[in-house]
C-alpha cells in the first residue's frame, strides 16, 4: 500500500464504505487494519 497521511486514510475508507462494491471489500479490510494500527477512529461519536 502506498503511503498515506491519517486523513488520507480516513477518506479511503470512509469511501470505500459508502461505494458498498464486491471487489471493495478486501480494500475496506486492509484500511480497516490500517486505521486500528494507527489508533484513529474514522468516524466522530455523536
Amino acid at each position: 500500500m502506498k503511503i498515506m497521511s491519517n486523513e488520507q486514510l480516513v477518506v479511503s475508507y470512509r469511501d470505500a464504505l459508502k461505494s458498498g462494491k464486491e471487489k471493495e471489500k478486501e480494500w475496506i479490510k486492509i484500511l480497516k487494519d490500517e486505521i486500528q494500527r494507527r489508533g484513529l477512529r474514522p468516524f466522530k461519536n455523536r
